[in-house]
């Protein structure tokens, strides 16, 4: 089982929201999930990164393939703290 972490889409027209989730890679973008791992939201006045990187960090060992705007999203999300 190939699992991914990337980005699913919330929100409404013109103002999304996005979760950052673990799925199976065969899921659709916004479909079923095995773990959310947090949230990012690009229209606040500073783009609001939320990260529970520890699990983020687990997943890694395990094998899951990281989208490459979630490892933009996390390395700032380091970065702050």
């Amino acid at each position: 089982m190939s699992t991914n972490i990337r980005l699913m889409r919330l929100g409404k027209k013109k103002a999304p929201y996005y979760r950052v989730v673990v799925a199976h890679s065969r899921n659709a973008r916004d479909g079923a999930y095995i773990e959310n791992l947090g949230t990012y939201r690009p229209i606040e006045a500073k783009d609001q990164i939320m990260i529970d990187v520890n699990r983020y960090d687990e997943w890694v060992k395990l094998g899951a393939i990281v989208s490459q705007t979630v490892k933009q999203l996390v390395a700032k999300a380091r970065a702050a703290v």
